[in-house]
């Protein structure tokens, strides 16, 4: 590494011109950062929860929407406290120092260990004379342990421009044991005054900075701009998340090396550089470093005896596309046998942990609809083919596992449909045998698709061609799963508006599953 030492008077005054932060002169250098501004504009955040420990997270960016964000090309430490009471002091049981390098955009992530499961815990980072303000995460409870409850949200989708994240303030409100965030924690395209929705052209309430997303540069900018948001700032500190991503921290639509019209050795330079920004501004443990354009997003956690959490990746390993994926339609590639949803090694991990589970209820935490939803008007049957109803082969070959080995009590839990539903999974929905072998939960938007409405005249549709749906709505907001042994019940929480803040907020619904029985049923 390069000494401080040849750091040049001239370039400490560039630094402190930037806004960010002045170093010391000669070996010293990095223990004593001064602020021209607040480093930690971004917030703080926790995930990852096991029973022993979390990630903590932060970046230093004085100026975060600048290229740079107000940081010296150079290495910086923060210092860390984690503690039994917000009081810190002597409730303090873990604290070191880590660094934040300009490689990462000055990014820390500490996996802290050591600590009792089952129990709160406050952090809270320092650099120089500058302090976060703390944060809350839970341990997970033992692996084995007898668990009477456990009570967490799930959300995603938050398109900054097209509303305001008061779903974010709400969950932040609602002392959960942790978060799922199921993807598109970013938008990549253009800065816009309107979209179109259902109700045709909207005015966006606020916009992003800048062209669509391609460099580093680019994307951090667009995380930047989303982290400035005090109600995400507020959700990331009152309890710690499990994040995966799905199509939008990239690209729409994207799946493995392919995006519309783009050779593949170009779209992964693009991927590489959205996967670095992603792993810079998300709270995930040292196995998902970048490499390249790959990252370990799927992985496992235990909530105790009551939940096996499996969250998977639907983008990185699958097949392109059916049907030129046009909407509400099919083909015989839908069929293919050689399609791909987890791809092979993701889908044999994901088949072992469900066959040694012995918890009492199995979750699949992932991004796209499970449900094979006909959305087309008249006799002949049509399907989002970027949902598993694109990938016949793939959806058959999971569900006919859960049968046959007699895996009970699976539920999954979904995004990137901005709607709610509920509905219960068979093989083949058109031809249904037997009892449902799982349930389902698709959690609308944060802020995705604006205001929305109760119900769409699609939805309506939906409900009444596809028996096994049991629940739709089309407004924004969040989920809530309260779960013990014996029931599943899945509250969908929804404002009345997102184009401006202080949208109220309702539960719309609460539907249940019964341990032993997948069947949807009113809570």
């Amino acid at each position: 590494m390069r000494s401080l030492d040849s750091v040049s008077r001239r370039g400490l005054m560039l630094a402190l011109g930037a806004g960010g932060v002045v170093l010391g002169s000669g070996r010293k250098a990095l223990a004593d950062p001064v602020f021209a501004e607040y480093p930690f504009q971004l917030g703080i955040a926790a995930g990852d929860p096991a029973p022993d420990g979390f990630v903590i997270w932060t970046r230093l960016a004085p100026r975060p929407l600048e290229i740079g964000h107000g940081m010296p090309s150079a290495p910086v430490p923060v210092k860390w406290e984690v503690a039994t009471s917000r009081g810190f002091g002597a409730a303090v049981v873990r604290s070191g120092e880590t660094i934040a390098r300009p490689e990462l955009g000055h990014a820390v992530h500490v996996e802290v260990e050591g600590l009792e499961p089952g129990r709160d815990y406050f952090y809270r980072f320092t650099a120089g004379s500058e302090r976060t303000p703390s944060g809350r995460a839970k341990t997970a409870p033992a692996a084995g342990a007898a668990v009477a409850r456990a009570r967490f949200g799930v959300l995603g989708c938050q398109a900054y421009e097209q509303g305001f994240y008061t779903a974010h303030r709400q969950a932040a409100a609602e002392d959960l044991d942790f978060v799922y965030c199921y993807g598109d924690y970013i938008y990549e395209g253009r800065g816009n005054r309107t979209y179109t929705g259902s109700g045709g052209t909207i005015e966006n309430p606020r916009q992003h900075l800048g062209g669509e997303t391609y460099s580093l540069d680019d994307y951090r900018r667009r995380y930047a701009q989303y982290k400035l948001d005090t109600d995400l700032q507020a959700s990331h500190a009152a309890t710690a998340w499990f994040v995966t991503w799905d199509d939008h921290e990239i690209a729409n639509n994207w799946v493995s090396e392919f995006d519309d019209g783009v050779p593949p050795e170009v779209f992964l330079l693009r991927r590489q550089a959205a996967a670095q920004a992603f792993y810079e501004h998300m709270p995930l443990r040292r196995s998902a470093f970048p490499r390249g354009a790959e990252m370990q997003l799927y992985r496992h956690a235990v909530w105790g005896d009551l939940l096996d959490l499996n969250f998977l990746d639907t983008r990185s390993h699958r097949s392109d596309q059916p049907c030129n994926d046009a909407w509400a339609s099919t083909c015989a590639g839908v069929a293919a046998a050689n399609a791909q949803v987890l791809g092979e090694a993701q889908e044999a991990w994901l088949y072992r942990n469900l066959d040694q589970s012995r918890a009492r209820w199995k979750v699949l935490a992932q991004q796209i609809m499970v449900m094979d939803l006909d959305r087309k008007e008249g006799p002949e049957p049509g399907y989002n083919l970027d949902t598993w109803a694109g990938y016949s082969i793939p959806r058959q070959r999971l569900l006919d596992r859960l049968r046959e080995r007699r895996i009970a009590n699976t539920v999954v839990l979904t995004g990137d449909e901005h709607q709610n539903y509920a509905g219960e999974l068979y093989r083949d929905s058109r031809n249904p045998e037997g009892a449902p072998i799982a349930a389902e939960f698709v959690t609308t938007s944060i802020s995705s698709s604006g205001d929305g409405q109760d119900q769409r005249a699609d939805g309506r549709r939906y409900l009444a061609d596809n028996p096994f749906l049991k629940f739709n709505n089309a407004q924004r907001g969040y989920v809530v799963c309260d779960v013990t042994p014996e029931r599943w019940q899945t509250e969908f929480k929804v404002l009345d508006k997102v184009s401006e803040r202080g949208g109220t907020l309702s539960t719309r619904a609460k539907l249940a599953v019964a341990s032993g029985d997948a069947r949807v049923v009113a809570a």
